[in-house]
């Protein structure tokens, strides 16, 4: 299908004029193999129209790490345990070879993949149905998508949601396989996957803002747990007294809206690092608590600095 692909994209038929069957699976944020130009996930893995349901998450000690790990953070993993008892470890993945959503490997080890090409209406549900399916899957065989969710758990059903995650960032995708493991087309994939993997950090002061540079360019974005009115209350009161600054020539830009929680973004000048953004983060984590304590109604340039920041508000589906 690859070749199939290729060759439709040498003779300049791209996009909508290939049809879905013959696109193999990429991760979501990768190039589309169609060759239209877009990311995966704005078109052959486009999913059917279906609205996940919100907080997705919601229960878990790290939801804020698993939204930025799903919808932000190129290459991350962690360990969750198992609920039945058994003590049993599983590791979850931004994503994994092919966009699978699990995969057995060869020592019986399970991973699982956050960043799933169907979207059923509850991403929850689409992990706990990888999970449920993993855990009768023979070792060294992936687990493949299905819209089938007739009877399938959440993963907050199957896992332990109560610990906070031990979240590992990786520089690129090796964690995927052992080199025995790896064929023709887990190489291929894997290649593709470590070139769009952008240096990415998570700072220890504060819990979910991950640092990352991407091209000429670097940023701070930061999952917030807050509920979405009040936090952007308190940020527009910052915002009008000009106190969302974290240093030097950064600013904040604008925010993204993924699985019912916002992530601000903050524009760092290039050569900032994500070493530089400790004290500024844990300083504006102590002014954002403060304003969300205000209850006073918004004054008219607080007003205004909430319409300018909800106008620049980017929904992740």
């Amino acid at each position: 299908m690859a070749k199939q692909v290729k060759q439709a994209a040498a003779d300049g038929v791209t996009g909508k004029n290939v049809d879905a069957a013959d696109v193999p699976v990429v991760g979501l944020r990768e190039p589309c193999p169609c060759g239209s130009g877009r990311r995966y996930k704005a078109c052959h893995g486009k999913s059917s129209g279906s609205v996940s349901t919100l907080r997705a998450f919601e229960g878990f000690a790290s939801e804020c790490d698993l939204i930025a790990m799903r919808e932000l953070v190129p290459a991350a993993t962690a360990p969750l345990t198992l609920n039945d008892g058994s003590g049993r470890v599983v590791t979850i993945a931004s994503v994994l070879p092919m966009a699978w959503p699990a995969l057995v490997r060869a020592d019986g080890t399970i991973m699982l993949g956050l960043q799933v090409n169907t979207d059923n209406g509850d991403v929850s549900c689409d992990l706990g149905s990888a999970l449920a399916r993993a855990l009768e899957t023979e070792p060294g065989n992936p687990v493949p998508p299905t819209r089938d969710m007739a009877g399938a758990p959440r993963l907050q059903d199957l896992v332990d949601v109560t610990v906070p995650l031990a979240i590992s960032v990786h520089e690129g995708f090796d964690f995927w396989i052992d080199g025995d493991e790896m064929t023709t087309e887990m190489k291929e994939s894997l290649e593709r996957a470590n070139s769009y993997a952008h240096p990415t950090t998570r700072l220890k002061s504060v819990e979910a803002a991950y640092w990352t540079e991407m091209g000429p360019k670097e940023h701070l974005r930061w999952v917030m747990p807050q509920e979405e009115e009040p936090l952007l209350n308190a940020l527009s009161r910052l915002h009008a007294r000009e106190e969302t600054s974290l240093g030097e020539n950064t600013r904040l830009v604008g925010m993204f809206r993924a699985q019912g929680l916002m992530a601000p973004v903050w524009d760092l000048p290039l050569g900032f690092g994500a070493e530089a953004c400790e004290v500024p983060a844990a300083k504006f984590a102590e002014r954002l608590a403060a304003a969300l304590k205000e209850s006073a109604p918004l004054t008219d340039s607080e007003r205004r600095a909430r319409a300018g920041l909800t106008t620049r508000q980017v929904t992740l589906r």
